[in-house]
């Protein structure tokens, strides 16, 4: 385990939908003795309606994750402790507002005002000391989906995780916001397997080691 320092104070992590971003976070955070912001879905009040009706709450939905991220970025860098977020505000703007919009589940006028939102906000906070990104299969994210069981997602579709997948690689190919870590979800059992996390625990260690 290894010190906090002031100077590594906003480690996000991310991927798709059942990648195991929220499993991940609570691990670490535990680990390396760090406070730890989710992505708390039972407080969402627009993510059920979404699922059911995406071309209706696409846009709300949207401004709801938006803002709830910025507020958190805030309040990561405002505070003297070093936190782990579940998800960024990135993938909001460039993976899923973009996917419902190509979709044809969130208008033109909708997209551009969100994106706009998005450019003025991004102007105002930093990016993640590291980000960790969790790359994972359809396969393993349709079995992580499965096993939690949350009735709002039974309506997902493959080809929706399959675009969403599509814009995550794309996103990541040309992330150069800062330092990144990129961790093959595939063959990792974090909440089963200490072994496994321990593979994760180390390779963070080695770039945090490697920020100074």
């Amino acid at each position: 385990m290894i010190e906090d320092t002031p100077r590594i104070k906003h480690i996000a992590v991310a991927g798709n939908i059942g990648a195991g971003k929220t499993t991940l976070s609570a691990k670490l955070a535990k680990h390396f003795s760090w406070d730890v912001q989710y992505e708390d879905a039972t407080k969402n009040p627009y993510l059920s309606d979404f699922y059911n009706d995406m071309h209706r709450w696409s846009f709300n939905l949207q401004i709801y994750f938006l803002n709830s991220r910025y507020q958190q970025i805030i309040n990561i860098r405002k505070g003297d402790k070093t936190v782990i977020q579940d998800r960024t505000i990135y993938e909001d703007a460039y993976i899923f507002a973009p996917n419902l919009h190509e979709m044809g589940l969130m208008s033109e006028r909708d997209f551009q005002n969100y994106f706009t939102l998005f450019r003025s906000m991004a102007s105002q906070i930093s990016p993640p000391d590291l980000l960790i990104y969790l790359k994972a299969d359809i396969s393993t994210l349709v079995s992580h989906i499965h096993t939690r069981g949350r009735d709002y997602e039974g309506n997902m579709s493959l080809e929706y995780l399959k675009r969403l997948n599509e814009k995550y690689e794309s996103w990541i190919s040309n992330y150069k916001e800062g330092p990144l870590l990129i961790i093959q979800a595939d063959h990792l059992d974090f909440t089963n397997k200490p072994e496994d996390l321990g593979v994760v625990v180390e390779q963070v260690d080695a770039q945090i080691h490697g920020l100074f």
